[in-house]
């Protein structure tokens, strides 16, 4: 299968920010280790702090990819085009946050992708990367 993860703003800086909250890991370090726990899998990555190359993106592998991990970022609660984008494709989509975003502030607390998503994997760290790609496996 071909899953493809799409991270959106600031998760470049994963290992870098706010430790406390996202650990200490780097996408890329953990990315290595996830593609060898899949090894049978293609598992592609994009990462933006662009939200229409997001859409962009989001719209290239949409018919085509088995499945879509979307870590919008701060974009889950402000864009209503990223929803819409997943909404518009038919690859399926599980929405993953690194956080759990209902323990913190209430803005976070609304998401424009989940409507349109397969499911929602939220604060299990990293770890819910693979929860998602699991999740199209069963």
């Amino acid at each position: 299968m071909h899953f493809v993860i799409i991270n959106g703003p600031n998760l470049n800086l994963l290992g870098q920010r706010e430790k406390d909250i996202y650990g200490s890991q780097t996408f890329e370090s953990y990315f290595e280790q996830l593609k060898a726990v899949f090894p049978e899998h293609r598992i592609d990555y994009f990462q933006s702090n662009v939200e229409g190359e997001l859409i962009n993106f989001i719209q290239s592998v949409g018919f085509s990819a088995d499945g879509i991990l979307l870590n919008a970022g701060g974009y889950t609660h402000t864009s209503v085009a990223i929803g819409d984008a997943v909404k518009a494709i038919t690859t399926p989509v599980v929405e993953v946050h690194i956080s759990n975003i209902y323990a913190r502030e209430s803005f976070r607390h609304t998401s424009f992708i989940s409507p349109n998503a397969k499911g929602c994997i939220i604060g299990m760290g990293l770890n819910g990367y693979r929860l998602a790609i699991e999740s199209f496996l069963l």
